[in-house]
């Protein structure tokens, strides 16, 4: 089957599936599930049966993370 074609690559999504943010910021899907509950993991919102995560989460999640470390 054929994909859609989309008019901006996977950089300037909107919002990002599970695999697609962990494979932009090297981390594990495992990891992701496992730091979720715990409240580590950005925000999440769901499509029919898609979990997504903004742009905009995914970003401050990142600024979360380094004002941690």
């Amino acid at each position: 089957m054929h994909s859609p074609m989309r008019p901006n690559g996977p950089d300037d999504a909107d919002a990002y599936s599970v695999d697609e943010f962990c494979t932009r910021n090297r981390i594990s899907s495992q990891l992701f599930y496992k730091l979720k509950p715990k409240g580590l993991m950005p925000a999440t919102f769901n499509v029919g049966r898609r979990v997504l995560i903004s742009r905009e989460a995914a970003a401050a999640w990142r600024r979360a993370r380094e004002n941690v470390a």
